[in-house]
């Protein structure tokens, strides 16, 4: 999947409100503000229940890797998510 095409399909599912469970946030974390190296997936299929998270590391900004948003894509999809939501901004670790 092209990395535009991947970033448009995350986009139009963060921009929908929420819609109930199963819930998937996304929140991107680097050295600096303006390179995300790290993105953590969490999953949540039910209200109260403790989020289930995957995390993926890049040595560039995670953002612009075409094979770790696609990846991104395809979790969104497999698990069907009603909600999907972004930390905004990249946290300094």
């Amino acid at each position: 999947m092209k990395l535009d095409k991947a970033k448009k399909r995350i986009a139009k599912q963060i921009s929908k409100s929420f819609d109930g469970y199963p819930h998937i946030s996304l929140a991107y974390f680097g050295a600096t503000a303006d390179c995300a190296t790290e993105v953590v997936v969490s999953f949540m299929s039910a209200e109260g229940e403790a989020p289930q998270q995957q995390r993926f590391v890049s040595t560039e900004d995670v953002r612009e890797d075409e094979t770790i948003q696609s990846v991104l894509v395809k979790i969104i999809e497999r698990a069907n998510a009603n909600t999907v939501t972004e930390v905004a901004g990249v946290a300094i670790k």
